[in-house]
């Protein structure tokens, strides 16, 4: 059976109006999409790392609770697990403060098992950051060696300053060996300023990679497969929580992909109406999870999508017996 391995930070968040707190709660797109995923009942593991303290257990808690295999995850000892606050601020970005204290020797995981076509779904700090990079990089070779899909989701958390230059090299790495990439605006604005979507595609990720969703600020989508470009009206209105969004959009995208068992040979060959019905069901994720306090589609919804992907690979199997 097909599975997703998710490699990313898991941070806690804390959200605060004025200065008072009003929830905490498990953030990361890398995270929260991983947690959808497993509610789905799919086979899903993340791959991260957080101190074998109160916060973490609440980490792994929340991994748990959403199906999600938490075996990758390195408990460390030494240090504190990543926090981030918040504070809403009407009509700006938000302003987030970042706490965390990591050993010397980090992201030491145990790689699960990856076959062929497998997905892989990685991005953000992890992916741009040393030390941390070397170890998710190698992990994410090793499942292009074994023919996984990759998906890939430039940029990081805002309120974290780097010098582009800096982790250039880094990105263009991560473009060249995936097979999807899905970007905000907001992301591509921060990697290659100045540049519309055709042109950031045109000008460096069709290079590396011919799949390419870039969400809109008004949360429209374009997406590029090589030379063809495609449009997708906003399915849903403007919303603040662009973490929920964005994590539903890209869980919901990966389980369309597992349920109609698409295969990393076939990506670039789907027509554009089965094309139309993976985006509605990625706005249909994304709506929900923006809405819910922990970014994730609610139980009830995932039992119906859940028994959904089950029809549809009976269905499978039933034609493959004919």
């Amino acid at each position: 059976m097909r599975k997703i391995i998710a490699i990313g930070e898991s941070v806690l968040d804390t959200v605060f109006r004025g200065d008072t707190p009003v929830k905490a709660m498990v953030g990361g797109r890398i995270a929260n999409a991983v947690a959808t995923l497993g509610s789905l009942q799919l086979p899903a593991t993340m791959c991260s790392e957080c101190c074998n303290d109160s916060v973490g257990d609440i980490i792994v808690d929340f991994f748990k609770k959403h199906n999600v295999g938490t075996d990758s995850i390195d408990r460390f000892t030494d240090g504190a697990t990543a926090l981030s606050a918040i504070f809403e601020n009407e009509g700006h970005d938000d302003k987030i403060v970042n706490y965390g204290k990591y050993p010397v020797d980090r992201f030491d995981v145990i790689w699960p098992r990856i076959d062929e076509d497998d997905i892989v779904l990685f991005g953000s700090l992890y992916a741009i950051d040393n030390p941390q990079r070397e170890h998710l990089f190698e992990l994410v070779q090793y499942a292009r060696e074994r023919k996984a899909i990759i998906v890939y989701l430039p940029g990081f958390q805002h309120g974290i300053n780097f010098r582009i230059t800096r982790v250039m090299t880094a990105i263009l790495e991560n473009l060249e060996i995936s097979d999807i990439v899905i970007a905000h605006e907001r992301d591509i604005n921060a990697i290659f300023p100045g540049e519309s979507a055709d042109e950031a595609y045109h000008n460096h990720i069709e290079f590396y990679c011919s799949t390419y969703f870039h969400i809109n600020n008004d949360l429209s989508v374009t997406m590029f497969v090589g030379k063809e470009r495609r449009e997708f009206a906003a399915a849903t209105p403007v919303t603040r929580n662009m973490l929920g969004w964005q994590s539903g959009f890209t869980a919901g995208l990966i389980y369309e992909l597992m349920r109609r068992g698409l295969r990393r040979s076939q990506l670039v060959e789907v027509e554009k109406e089965v094309t139309e019905q993976i985006v509605a069901t990625a706005f249909d994720f994304a709506q929900l999870c923006a809405s819910t306090v922990d970014n994730c589609i609610t139980a009830d919804y995932a039992a119906k999508k859940a028994a959904y992907y089950q029809d549809s690979a009976a269905e499978r199997e039933k034609n493959l017996a004919k």
